[in-house]
């Protein structure tokens, strides 16, 4: 018994966040006070590391440690690997996410570091983004396109989330803001369940 309660309390590594981060060119990894700070050529980033999860820089390489028992150990590893890969591929490459807008008149535009949103309200929906977030509209999409770009990747799929809760896709012809690539479930509308109902 003693020796299965020793195997279970055991610290238990990440298959994954035991390999180490190979740091691109530019790109530098420094660690104080459980705080981890990457800078590239994107931007800087920063992030809190939680207890008992190390991180070493040796030879240009990020390596992550936990000394959490169990699964918790291998689970903080992961976990704590994953976000910092992120981050060094953010601060080197950033991340980005388009947006389109679906409907007659729908247009956006970016005006001091903000985005003017024309969908169909009364008035534009203005929308003002963090510092760490650009946004940049084609000139070849006519106003149809939002490209975002950033080095955080959490805060990129926040900010486009909340872009297009501006005005989700209608079921009925899938208006709105939309990710590119989205596939919107479109509902038939009454004039299409009328004639159905009437061909019966």
């Amino acid at each position: 018994m003693a020796e299965q309660k020793l195997s279970r309390d055991a610290t238990r590594t990440s298959r994954v966040g035991k390999l180490p981060i190979a740091l691109p060119k530019g790109v530098a990894v420094s660690v104080a006070n459980g705080v981890v700070k990457v800078k590239g050529t994107k931007g800087e980033l920063t992030w809190t590391l939680p207890s008992q999860t190390a991180v070493e820089v040796v030879d240009g390489k990020v390596h992550v440690k936990s000394d959490a028992p169990g699964r918790d150990g291998a689970r903080l590893q992961g976990l704590a690997r994953a976000l910092i890969n992120n981050m060094v591929k953010g601060t080197a490459e950033g991340f980005s996410r388009t947006l389109e807008l679906v409907g007659t008149g729908y247009r956006a535009e970016v005006k001091g570091g903000a985005l003017h949103l024309v969908l169909g309200f009364a008035h534009p929906v203005v929308f003002t983004l963090p510092k760490t977030v650009s946004a940049v509209v084609p000139p070849d999409s006519k106003g149809t396109q939002i490209v975002l770009t950033s080095p955080d990747r959490a805060l990129l799929g926040q900010i486009a989330a909340q872009v297009r809760s501006t005005r989700p896709p209608e079921p009925y012809g899938g208006k709105g803001v939309r990710y590119r690539g989205e596939k919107v479930r479109e509902k038939a509308g009454k004039a299409g369940k009328g004639g159905a109902k009437g061909g019966k």
